[in-house]
């Protein structure tokens, strides 16, 4: 299995880091834990497929340490070197209390887009959450691209109204 996919990975990852050091680490480690899988006796019915999953999470893992570490290099040049252990142990998006509004945020959110006329919420719902154009829209609902518009942009205004009352009145 190393010789047959190892060059293979190796460009892979050398695109995905763009660092042909970190890439050669990351295949061997990606390796390792293929075997390490074979070892303990699961089944791989297809190692590449495994080989390139396990390589693909590393990636993801490798990306996120080295954000923080930018993060934590950042923060340690700003303000000449003083530092506070607190300031790096992560974003404020995992502290509890912006957990806690956001969830309320997100159930102010969810109420509002619950309380618009049904047209105008399947029509927000197409076009935000479904991904689909104002003109794939109107076909789907039977309905011009102007009056998507119009039922977009009452949608939008309620979401921004609602925004505002959560986060204290408008910005």
């Amino acid at each position: 299995m190393f010789e047959r996919y190892y060059r293979e990975l190796l460009s892979f990852l050398s695109r995905k880091v763009s660092d042909r050091a970190t890439a050669a680490d990351l295949a061997q480690e990606s390796y390792a834990r293929v075997y390490e899988a074979q070892r303990t006796g699961s089944v791989v019915r297809d190692p590449r497929a495994l080989l390139y999953r396990t390589a693909r999470n590393l990636v993801t893992d490798h990306h996120r340490r080295t954000g923080v570490r930018a993060d934590f290099d950042g923060a340690a040049s700003s303000d000449e070197g003083a530092v506070e252990l607190d300031d790096c142990i992560g974003p404020s998006t995992f502290e509890p209390d912006t957990i806690l509004s956001s969830g309320q945020g997100l159930a102010a959110m969810v109420a509002t887009i619950d309380r618009l006329p049904p047209r105008c919420r399947e029509a927000f719902v197409l076009y935000k959450f479904d991904g689909l154009s104002y003109a794939e829209v109107a076909e789907r609902m039977g309905i011009s691209v102007r009056t998507v518009e119009m039922q977009l942009r009452i949608a939008m205004d309620a979401c921004w109204a609602c925004l505002d009352e959560v986060n204290g009145g408008p910005q």
